[in-house]
């Protein structure tokens, strides 16, 4: 099973879009019940970002070719466990945000 989850993205929220999740996903979620864009909420910012930025700033980018190139070498490096860790940790993240009721729950957290 996995959840899928919407990031407010204004083309996630168009009509159309919305009307399609509505019909066709099981357990939808509407939009007035998605959180705020929280990077407590998105793995990709509370986990594997900063294990990206701590290899791509080792040293100094001179130009933003370097860094697209940085970057594409540097995701394709990540390791799967990184990845995983980010997923597993998810749950208590959504958890904690159903605690608070969708209000801040970064200190209920316990990192």
């Amino acid at each position: 099973m996995f959840t899928f989850q919407q990031d407010s993205a204004p083309v996630h929220r168009a009509r159309d879009t919305i009307e399609l999740l509505r019909h066709s996903t099981p357990d939808f979620i509407a939009p007035h019940m998605w959180p705020p864009n929280s990077p407590d909420l998105n793995p990709v910012d509370y986990a594997i970002w900063s294990i990206m930025q701590q290899r791509l700033y080792q040293t100094r980018v001179h130009d933003i070719d370097e860094l697209q190139q940085r970057l594409i070498t540097v995701w394709c490096g990540l390791e799967q466990c990184a990845v995983d860790d980010a997923i597993h940790q998810w749950q208590r993240h959504l958890r904690a945000c159903v605690n608070a009721e969708g209000g801040r729950f970064e200190h209920n957290l316990g990192l």
